[in-house]
């Protein structure tokens, strides 16, 4: 049973409640602003002479698209019929790894690696959803949910949301309820979380956890259990992403040279939906998704971090990308693969060209690094 308003501790972040989709789904078709960006999106030409004339069209045929959704479920499986369309256009080959040591009935913490802001968990969670798994509960900033609208699609998708804007007190207060929240999903509510293992992308193609991140988790457990027993409570699953085509990389490569000669960066305002918008559409490539092991009860969070980047580096699906982007094991790699790659540093400087080609490197680099101290 759902909680009511006025006993629900976590209503602010929490995903929506199967009894709100109704008044969610009506809010957003009356949305203007989301009106006329789905009309800019699905006709650029003519959105801008014509948009007095398409926009009653669309807000028709979104009614129209949700007119039968009632549950989460539902507008899942809507959300499914996209993402296959999406999968057959942008990517070569979708596989996955290690999902068959994992049980369906089990509530996991999965903790990824994370190069895309919304394709990391989408394609986690369709790893999970065709192998009759339920699907996740997502861990979003409220740096990407500026617009009311963001922020209703986010949690009608099982997006909980992380409080990145709190300041002074309110930060301890935020990351309490945000703790508390995960292991109500993961023991209360039997439902898996996915949480990146840093704040923001790994630009640079450094997959390393912060233990910050892992300090939050146990905030909740602190005068209940040790930390071994949080880490035993919560079944903590790695998981490893990787793409051979960053749909963003030249984005990136081009923000970090930025830092690199100028000291700063300044990020527009709709940069981040933008980079959402060009990791859904742009080439990817082979997508492999590996899942780790569970975590056996480890004692700090600085150990835990650790064996997170282990398991998170050493099952990294290295692509033809990785390959020529560190000079190793080249002479399996045919001339279109290897022109392929080479296209993605067209009209970039030396020094955005050479963080482009390490950002490809660094996942070989730092798997050759644990082979070595293994």
């Amino acid at each position: 049973m759902s909680a009511s308003p006025i006993n629900d501790p976590f209503q602010n972040i929490r995903p929506y409640h199967d009894s709100e989709v109704s008044d969610v789904l009506n809010r957003l078709i009356h949305d203007d602003e989301l009106i006329s960006v789905l009309t800019r999106y699905q006709f650029p030409q003519m959105a801008s002479l014509f948009g007095w004339l398409l926009k009653p069209a669309i807000r028709i045929f979104l009614a129209q698209k949700t007119g039968d959704i009632e549950t989460i479920q539902d507008f899942q499986t809507l959300i499914a019929s996209y993402m296959t369309k999406m999968i057959g256009r942008t990517t070569t080959r979708l596989s996955c790894s290690g999902i068959e040591e994992l049980e369906t009935d089990e509530a996991y913490l999965f903790v990824s690696n994370h190069r895309d802001i919304a394709m990391d968990p989408a394609f986690i969670n369709w790893a999970l959803y065709q192998n009759d798994f339920d699907t996740l509960r997502i861990a979003i900033g409220d740096n990407l949910l500026r617009k009311p609208y963001v922020s209703d699609l986010m949690r009608l998708n099982k997006s909980f949301i992380v409080n990145r804007s709190a300041k002074g007190r309110e930060v301890l207060t935020a990351l309490g309820q945000l703790s508390a929240y995960i292991d109500h999903s993961l023991i209360q509510d039997e439902a898996s979380i996915w949480i990146a293992q840093r704040e923001g992308r790994a630009k640079d193609g450094n997959d390393f956890t912060d233990p910050a991140i892992l300090k939050m988790f146990y905030m909740t457990h602190r005068k209940q259990r040790s930390f071994a027993e949080f880490v035993e409570r919560v079944k903590i699953v790695p998981v490893s992403i990787s793409y051979e085509y960053d749909p963003c990389d030249r984005a990136k490569a081009l923000e970090l040279d930025a830092r690199q000669q100028g000291g700063e960066y300044q990020k527009s305002q709709f940069e981040d939906i933008e980079s959402i918008v060009a990791g859904i559409n742009g080439n990817k490539g082979h997508v492999h998704v590996a899942f780790g092991q569970v975590i056996a009860p480890m004692d700090t969070p600085e150990e835990l971090a650790a064996e997170i980047d282990r398991q998170i580096i050493e099952s990294y699906y290295l692509h033809p990308s990785n390959l020529l982007a560190a000079g190793i094991d080249t002479d399996g790699i045919d001339a279109e693969q290897k022109a392929q790659f080479e296209a993605r540093f067209e009209g970039l400087s030396d020094s955005a060209a050479e963080i482009l080609r390490q950002m490809y490197a660094n996942p070989v680099l730092n798997k050759q690094k644990y082979q070595e101290t293994a």
